[in-house]
């Protein structure tokens, strides 16, 4: 069984993003193993929460027995902002709060990981691993701290979001805030009609993995049929989101770019410039990012 720490807060006080500024921003965040270990940082993806009991809980991958050992390494968890951990539109006091929270990017959230490492003494990373937007982190840390990561492992994600992931995000988005209780996203209660579409949205990436065509329905029976999977796996998945924080960590998936930090917009050779060794571990069956872009 996975040890489970406790969530620790990091407040960064006033701090910049590329939508404005978070008064008092918070990184949420959870450690692992020993610090004289060498460190991996494992952040979240789209949907993800520290919290395990979540849709998609950040331990799976770390613990004695999992590829994230942690008798061999010192895991470092962190949230996204906007993930309802982390500073988000659902936590944020006013005039912040909600629709008002002020759009984030990837490299403001690696800014922010970055000065909790700093106070956990982590003097060099060994690795930082992700997926899907954890991914897209992996490629932001080595451009905006080149000397400060050895290697990055991307699985399913990319250094910049393609016009296809894109469009793909638009249909979720698209059925949250149609929705008749979304208001604007001056909601007084959650607006569960708009939720439950977007997770029915949403879940087309899901089916489309191999390993959930085949195991997707069944997960040793427990979903019998296709309305079983969507109302429970997806609707359900989501039912504790904020709308809010949904759509604005959206928008840090769909604005990713790491080209953005340095070389004005050339991916091609703001790549050639990282200098920690990489494993991309792309899915031929992942549409949301898909191997060809």
């Amino acid at each position: 069984m996975t040890y489970e720490p406790p969530t620790e807060y990091y407040h960064h006080g006033r701090f910049r993003v590329v939508g404005g500024v978070i008064p008092d921003a918070i990184t949420a965040y959870r450690t692992y193993g020993n610090p004289a270990n060498p460190c991996i940082v494992f952040p979240t993806c789209y949907g993800g929460k520290l919290d395990t009991s979540s849709l998609l809980g950040q331990a799976y991958m770390v613990g004695e027995d999992k590829v994230l050992n942690t008798e061999k390494y010192y895991v470092v968890t962190f949230a996204l902002f906007s993930n309802g951990e982390s500073s988000s539109p659902s936590n944020t006091p006013s005039p912040y709060n909600g629709p008002y929270f002020p759009a984030v990017s990837y490299e403001d959230n690696i800014r922010a990981q970055y000065a909790v490492l700093q106070k956990l003494g982590v003097k060099k990373v060994f690795a930082v691993v992700g997926f899907s937007m954890g991914a897209q982190q992996a490629y932001y840390w080595p451009v905006v701290y080149p000397d400060y990561v050895e290697r990055y492992v991307a699985i399913c994600g990319s250094a910049r979001t393609s016009m296809h992931n894109k469009c793909f995000l638009e249909g979720p988005k698209a059925a949250l805030t149609a929705s008749k209780d979304f208001e604007n996203g001056h909601y007084k209660t959650p607006p569960n009609h708009g939720i439950r579409a977007f997770g029915r949205a949403y879940s087309a990436w899901a089916y489309g993995q191999t390993w959930f065509r085949q195991n997707g329905f069944l997960h040793d029976g427990k979903y019998p049929d296709l309305e079983s999977f969507l109302r429970e796996e997806w609707e359900g998945g989501f039912a504790g989101w904020d709308a809010n924080d949904l759509l604005t960590l959206l928008a840090t998936w769909q604005t990713g770019d790491i080209s953005l930090v340095r070389d004005g917009g050339d991916l091609s050779k703001c790549l050639t410039h990282i200098k920690a060794k990489g494993l991309i571990m792309p899915s031929k069956t992942d549409l949301y990012f898909p191997a060809r872009g």
